[in-house]
């Protein structure tokens, strides 16, 4: 598909309330993208707040069929029965829509993009450019340029995630629920489905029956083979929420095809884009959420009790660039 859009954009941020469109708004400022005019879509009950977009207040408006009219790019970040609906809607009406959902991830005819991966897929779109789940994010940034030179066949991934990636109202409940932990008060969980101050539990999507895997697992299995163009990657993950408020860990364990050395991938790592290792053994300082949070670089270091080996399986722990919730 030719893309027409303007070198001064007309953008809109459909979700631009919740913990994402945050996240859209602060980083297209600090990155100076070009916009011509900001269109900040949401719910009915929203509507008519405002949003502060590069010190100027702009209107929320309701989210309707109307509303992408004039619109050259649309990100969305309000979850799959919004982008199913109306991205097409967008996209008809001439933007081109970058999508944060999970709905159209998995579809053949939409590319699923990484830029340090794959950014050339870009030119592939037929409007729709899907984002992918953020586990998925966190492990292929810093093991893609491990693949390009030895082919990894197998990897086995055990995620940290932080209540980010469940949306601002997670990350409040998360606040709230422990400050009246210490009080002694009881507190009722609201949206997450167990007690979420000092606890940790199976990652709050539905757990598939006859696989066991609960759905951010699922995603992280077919993403990596979609993204690495790989149907034989043997991928195995649990995910489990932690009470961490931004930024998400993981401890990787993954398998070349030929046997390859700590050093080797630490000079890998050191030239790999969006990635920054984080591994000062003589100060037991590895890759937190803390400094990952609010910065774009994968960390990347011992971390997660894990160890550095000197042969496959090569075993470190991330911290995820994000602070925002992904399907």
């Amino acid at each position: 598909m030719e893309d027409k859009v303007s070198n001064d954009p007309v953008v809109a941020i459909v979700g631009v309330t919740g913990a994402v469109g945050a996240e859209f708004i602060a980083t297209m400022d600090k990155r100076g993208f070009r916009v011509s005019r900001l269109k900040a879509l949401a719910s009915a009950r929203s509507a008519g707040k405002t949003v502060s977009f590069r010190s100027q207040s702009v209107v929320i408006e309701e989210l309707t069929e109307q509303s992408f009219e004039g619109v050259d790019i649309a990100l969305f970040s309000a979850g799959g029965s919004i982008s199913r609906k109306f991205a097409p809607i967008a996209v008809k009406a001439g933007a081109v829509v970058v999508d944060n959902s999970s709905a159209f991830r998995m579809d053949p005819n939409v590319p699923l993009v990484i830029p340090e991966i794959n950014a050339s897929r870009i030119r592939d779109h037929k409007g729709i450019i899907a984002n992918p789940n953020c586990a998925a994010i966190t492990a292929l940034v810093p093991l893609w340029p491990i693949h390009q030179q030895n082919r990894i066949k197998r990897v086995i991934i055990s995620t940290y995630q932080a209540a980010s990636g469940a949306g601002a109202a997670a990350m409040d409940e998360l606040v709230e629920s422990t400050r009246a932990n210490l009080n002694g008060q009881v507190y009722t969980p609201r949206v997450m489905p167990h007690p979420y101050a000092f606890n940790l539990f199976n990652h709050n999507t539905a757990v598939d029956p006859d696989t066991g895997y609960n759905d951010e697992e699922t995603k992280v299995i077919k993403e990596t083979r979609k993204i690495f163009e790989d149907d034989t990657i043997a991928v195995g993950v649990t995910c489990v929420r932690v009470p961490v408020l931004r930024a998400h860990c993981e401890a990787i364990t993954f398998e070349c095809e030929r046997p390859i050395t700590e050093d080797q991938v630490r000079a890998i790592m050191a030239q790999a884009p969006g990635v920054k290792v984080v591994d000062d053994r003589a100060r037991n300082y590895f890759p937190m959420p803390i400094d990952a949070s609010g910065q774009d670089d994968v960390l990347v270091g011992r971390g997660g009790g894990l160890r550095l080996a000197a042969n496959p399986p090569y075993r470190s722990a991330r911290n995820n660039r994000h602070a925002s919730p992904y399907e």
